[in-house]
């Protein structure tokens, strides 16, 4: 089980990899995931991953439960709501645009409720 484990956090990191690059490809759940992935299988790959220059303070934060900063809250809305409502815009079933809705809905009340990390220049 190891070894598949391993298997899909290192695809995981690749998508993540590829998202810092594609706009449509989120970064950060595939780095979530990847380090899901390393910290149930290798400790070697989760360490590595908890102290990677780009990526290790947000991984650290998050996971400890100091949450995230200020700024990804915002950058995450910013994003993700003018995408989901040219979504629902082009969405022509109605029960797909609601459900878009809830799930923007959701994310942010996640996101707002985790507790905010001081910034990454302190």
């Amino acid at each position: 089980m190891k070894i598949v484990l391993v298997t899909i956090g290192c695809l995981f990191m690749v998508l993540a990899g590829l998202g810092v690059f594609l706009p449509l490809l989120p970064t950060t759940p595939f780095l979530l995931l990847a380090s899901a992935c390393f910290a149930r299988s290798s400790d070697k790959l989760h360490n590595w991953l908890r102290n990677h220059g780009r990526f290790g303070r947000y991984l650290r934060d998050y996971e400890d439960g100091r949450g995230i900063p200020l700024r990804g809250k915002v950058l995450a809305m910013a994003m993700m709501w003018p995408s989901m409502a040219y979504s629902m815009y082009r969405v022509p079933f109605v029960p797909v645009k609601v459900m878009l809705f809830l799930v923007a809905c959701g994310v942010t009340v996640y996101l707002w409720r985790l507790p905010t990390s001081r910034p990454l220049d302190e």
